[in-house]
């Protein structure tokens, strides 16, 4: 058992309270911390992520009766509640939220100061959880999990479509270790690094009556059928401005998430437009073609974020060196 002590040194003593480094209150002074037991911490730090004390308790090898009994200590202890059944799962209550962030932060400084000095990948046991986007998933998710199997056989990634999460909270709480998709500066919370820019390109099937034409004029191009794709991260509209000042329209015949793209496209007359990367992997598969924009494209930049905590974390050093790696050396350049 691990007792917080002077050992807990993310958190600091700041006019009769202790604060996180996140600068939130994580109690009043008339709290015993010194001598509060570390894994109450981790209990509420598993329950916080996963909603439930049944789950957190599988996380944490820990039974029911346990889990529940370090739940009633911290609650006496706190005077609050900390989570409220429901039928979705344990919600935390405002004093709970309030303590989520800088408990994750201090436990991840505590783990990270455990940690040794030096990884290494061939040794490693761990798990690292990605988010990505449609245009990750198929650009870089494969040659990525490719490298890490070879290199580093111990260690886990655990990809997750970024579409719907909260990526901000995700990252804050430690759920979510790197993003990938398009994203622009992100301020201090978070680090940033470029990786890819793509420009973007008509996809149809080979079939297709309009693929004959190895350039689209304006005026086919707006009057063919359009497939829209309703799951990415960015708008084609700038398209449809190029169009308007020629007084055309694109036809959107109809709206359908990435997945349903391809079967589509192979079964109907409609063109979609895609990153070059990601019409390139799908050509290369299927019975497509690409054909260049009739009107100039924007280049889309797509960048890996992180929280700035794990700046000098080793293993996710490594982790972003792999990823950085694998754009360089792996994907052809545009």
């Amino acid at each position: 058992m691990y007792h917080a002590g002077n050992a807990f040194s993310s958190l600091v003593h700041v006019h009769g309270e202790f604060i996180g480094r996140g600068g939130f209150p994580l109690g009043t002074s008339s709290v015993k911390w010194g001598a509060i037991d570390l894994n109450l911490l981790v209990v509420f730090d598993a329950v916080m992520q996963e909603r439930s004390v049944t789950r957190a308790g599988n996380r944490l090898g820990l039974s029911q009766p346990a889990m529940s009994h370090a739940l009633a200590r911290l609650r006496h202890m706190l005077k609050d509640e900390l989570f409220i059944r429901s039928p979705k799962g344990m919600i935390p209550t405002p004093r709970a939220e309030q303590l989520a962030l800088p408990v994750r932060r201090a436990l991840d400084e505590l783990q990270h100061s455990f940690e040794p000095t030096q990884f290494d990948p061939s040794k490693a046991t761990r798990t690292f959880q990605v988010a990505v986007d449609n245009y990750a998933a198929v650009v870089l998710v494969g040659p990525l999990a490719s490298r890490i199997i070879k290199i580093a056989p111990g260690v886990t990634l655990e990809f997750r479509p970024s579409g719907t999460l909260n990526l901000p909270d995700l990252l804050d709480r430690g759920e979510i270790d790197l993003a990938i998709g398009p994203f622009a500066e992100q301020g201090e919370r978070f680090s940033r690094q470029p990786l890819l820019q793509d420009d973007f390109v008509v996809v149809l099937r080979k079939n297709h009556p309009a693929a004959v034409e190895r350039d689209l004029s304006m005026e086919k191009f707006a009057a063919l059928p359009h497939l829209e794709i309703s799951s990415v991260g960015h708008a084609t509209d700038f398209i449809d401005h190029a169009l308007a000042r020629r007084k055309l329209t694109r036809r959107i015949g109809l709206s359908a998430p990435f997945l349903s793209a391809v079967r589509i496209l192979l079964a109907s007359d409609m063109v979609s437009i895609f990153r070059r990367r990601v019409a390139e992997e799908l050509v290369r598969y299927r019975p497509l073609v690409i054909r260049p924009l009739p009107h100039s494209s924007p280049t889309m930049e797509t960048a890996m974020i992180w929280h700035r905590r794990l700046d000098h974390q080793q293993a996710h050093r490594w982790l972003r060196e792999m990823v950085r790696e694998i754009c360089k050396t792996t994907i052809p350049p545009q």
